[in-house]
């Protein structure tokens, strides 16, 4: 909802400061379709050719983000610590039991009780994969550390590419609209024997071309793209929960002493009280 109040303010005050100060929107109507058709397609046609196929679906997809904001709340942060709760108290207790759980996610009636989680491939891989390499008895628990971080390095490059690509576009917007503004001054060249009155349109038509450019890249393709930055960074923490509380299990930690430390890097406004957390802890310990 945010998102849509803030392309809402940008509008009004952009256009509304512009008719207050005795603008006309006629001109602007007049030339906006043939000048978004260059600026927006040259845009367009530069963002396929810098990405391939599965970029451009990704960036497309993310742009939902905008509007969305981040995946992970404060509930699903809550929910992650109990389930590596019960996994990490699990193996403690029964490490060939663990193996039912960890082999077969989605069937496992521990994964089950957070169906969330259980839908987000990359956290129920990471989560599975780490326990299984400590089920292999790693002699230095830091070479683990150093998989998961490289791997979490990955998928966050990965991710804000969407990010990227948008910023790319909305560097070139202005450009573009500087090219859209040069045709329409070679249009208006072209009638030079017309009277003043029509030059005068045609000259602001052509002036359209660089305002939109401009007006394109930092009031909207650029905003998006950091907000879609933001986004994908804040989501990034829920998969750097995982890592924590999954390494300090490495070092023999008590469960506890795991959880404690994967509520204590949760970020502040996600963050679980420890009152709060330990009434969801019993709750599992009364299911289990």
């Amino acid at each position: 909802m945010i998102g849509f109040v803030g392309i809402a303010l940008i509008f009004v005050m952009v256009f509304g400061g512009y008719l207050a100060a005795g603008g006309k929107m006629g001109i602007i109507l007049k030339s906006l379709p043939f000048e978004f058709t260059m600026i927006g397609g040259a845009a367009a046609g530069a963002f396929v050719i810098s990405n391939d196929m599965a970029a451009i679906k990704h960036t497309m997809k993310d742009i939902g983000k905008v509007f969305k904001g981040p995946k992970w709340q404060p509930d699903d942060y809550r929910d992650l610590l109990c389930l590596l709760f019960e996994l990490i108290r699990q193996a403690r207790q029964n490490a060939v039991a663990l193996e039912e759980h960890v082999e077969n996610p989605q069937d496992s009636p521990v994964f089950g009780r957070y169906p969330k989680i259980l839908a987000d491939r990359e956290a129920v891989d990471l989560i599975c994969d780490t326990l299984r390499s400590a089920s292999m008895n790693y002699d230095d628990p830091h070479q683990v550390e150093e998989v998961l971080e490289k791997r979490m390095e990955a998928n966050l490059h990965h991710a804000l590419h969407s990010s990227h690509a948008l910023q790319t576009v909305a560097d070139g917007l202005p450009a573009l609209g500087i090219v859209a503004a040069v045709l329409g001054v070679i249009k208006t060249m072209g009638s030079i024997d017309q009277p003043p009155e029509i030059l005068g349109k045609m000259i602001g038509g052509a002036l359209v071309g660089t305002f939109l450019g401009v007006f394109l890249a930092y009031g909207l393709v650029g905003p998006f793209s950091a907000k879609v930055k933001t986004v994908v960074e804040e989501d990034a923490h829920f998969y750097q929960l995982i890592r924590e509380v999954l390494v300090a299990n490495l070092y023999n930690h008590s469960v506890n002493i795991c959880i404690e430390v994967g509520r204590q890097n949760t970020p502040g406004h996600h963050r679980p009280s420890f009152t709060e957390l330990e009434e969801a802890l019993k709750e599992v310990k009364q299911v289990a």
